[in-house]
């Protein structure tokens, strides 16, 4: 097989999605049915033609791709892959290296380690910290969570990593009532179950009421406790009161870990860094290579300050990995042994970008989201319910019949059908809301004045529609 006819193709397609990203339909436009129609074939016994293959399944799943990646995608907290990200991504595809050890790739271990000196430097993490590359947010909540799950019970002579959870100490997590749904996955992954959630109570914003903590951490101080705070709350940006979090969780002897997955990004950015103040005095942080820092899918990154029960929770040496000692071991610090080469992308991005760069996204994303919110909500029938602390803000539309949250529903689904923009729904303080998010490099002041035409056009057919 040509390699690089094959290649060329395979471009070629690339670039024509990439090309016409700005102009297509940010929503699906095919349904689940005609999507299977086109996929769903009987398994081949004899294999077709490559270029056939590639033809086929770029014209196959047209109607199934959201342009989630370009400007206009305001559903999720997801980025648009940088050119740079991009094609370094592909070399990594390319070089199709298993990035689990320094053996199995010097070069993509070099590049990790370097990698994650930056973060911690961009985000403003203790350099004596360790680190991982993860696949998302998800999956560093759960390593973050491990390595605690690890100190506390070793505090309490409990080896868990040697005699599991039967008969230990029970654990618990302390965490914000507005939490990110990857605490709960992550709490169940590592065995300790929801059961062990103790929410807290938290302002109007997200942030978790100090009160409250001291108060949970007073009522069981022998228990081993951790507790979980917020850089960025999913549906207000808000950010909890690091510092002083901080000294009242380890007065208890609490392990702290900050969910940074969309928030901590702010680090990087001058105007936006206050809100990060006191965040180096956690225990462990997590934060997404996707999401701000705008490189492809997957990429998360974990970072823990006990490098010891980091390494505790996966460190599993062996006699044919065994040997390069001075050396760094991917596999020791994440939960995968067979990975791909994620710290790539992210040095290609960095390098491209440099703080400065990085820091100009953050803040544009910002202004943007905060004008997003006022346009809309100045609109005719619309609500304003949190301005952005970020780049996270809520909408609301009343109905003329007084049934607000089906009204919602109604306007966000025709912003949707248009193809303009895209846009999720959430249920905040009771109320349906539509959820405004940017953090996309490509966007533009133009896609904010294009999208708050197309709101303006739905809300004013369902509207007419209601009346």
């Amino acid at each position: 097989m040509d390699n690089s006819k094959i290649l060329s193709h395979a471009t070629a397609h690339a670039v024509a999605f990439l090309k016409d990203l700005a102009h297509r339909d940010v929503g699906a436009t095919a349904t689940a049915g005609e999507l299977r129609d086109g996929l769903e074939r009987s398994l081949p016994q004899v294999g077709a033609p490559a270029e056939q293959v590639l033809d086929e399944l770029v014209h196959d799943v047209e109607g199934g791709l959201l342009a989630s990646t370009g400007p206009r995608f305001f559903g999720w907290v997801t980025g648009g892959a940088l050119p740079v990200a991009l094609a370094a991504d592909w070399l990594t595809s390319t070089w199709d290296q298993n990035a689990a050890l320094y053996a199995s790739s010097p070069a993509e271990a070099t590049i990790e380690e370097v990698t994650g000196g930056w973060l911690k430097e961009l985000l403003g993490l203790p350099p004596q910290a360790s680190f991982a590359f993860v696949t998302g947010g998800q999956m560093a909540n759960a390593t973050a969570l491990a390595a605690a799950r690890h100190r506390l019970l070793r505090n309490r002579d409990w080896n868990v990593e040697t005699k599991g959870l039967s008969g230990a100490p029970p654990l618990r997590v302390l965490t914000s009532e507005a939490r990110h749904g990857s605490i709960n996955r992550a709490v169940r992954l590592i065995g300790l179950g929801t059961d062990a959630i103790e929410p807290l109570a938290c302002d109007d914003k997200g942030g978790i009421e100090l009160k409250s903590l001291e108060a949970a951490l007073h009522t069981s101080p022998s228990r081993p406790t951790v507790v979980c705070l917020q850089a960025g709350e999913l549906n207000t940006g808000a950010f909890d009161k690091f510092r002083e979090a901080c000294a009242i969780a380890h007065a208890a002897h609490a392990w702290v870990h900050v969910d940074g997955a969309i928030g901590l990004w702010a680090a990087a950015s001058e105007a936006y860094r206050h809100l990060t103040d006191g965040v180096e005095l956690a225990d462990s942080w997590t934060a997404d290579g996707h999401k701000w820092l705008n490189v492809p899918y997957d990429c998360g990154f974990v970072f823990v300050a006990d490098v010891a029960a980091h390494q505790a929770v996966f460190a599993e040496p062996t006699s044919y990995t065994s040997g390069f000692s001075d050396a760094r071991s991917q596999m020791d610090w994440n939960p995968e042994w067979s990975r791909r080469g994620r710290a790539v992308p992210v040095y290609a991005a960095i390098r491209a970008l440099g703080r400065s760069g990085i820091a100009e996204i953050v803040e544009r994303n910002c202004v943007q989201a905060a004008r997003l919110v006022t346009e809309i909500g100045n609109l005719p029938g619309a609500e304003i319910l949190a301005e952005p602390i970020i780049n996270q803000g809520l909408v609301r539309f009343h109905a003329p019949n007084g049934d607000h949250d089906a009204h919602t529903d109604r306007v966000i689904a025709r912003i949707q059908s248009d193809g303009v923009a895209w846009f999720g729904r959430v249920t905040w303080h009771g109320k349906r809301a539509m959820r405004i998010s940017v953090s996309n490099w490509r966007t533009t002041d133009a896609d904010i004045d294009q999208t708050v035409a197309s709101v303006k056009a739905a809300l004013a057919h369902c509207n007419w529609v209601q009346g």
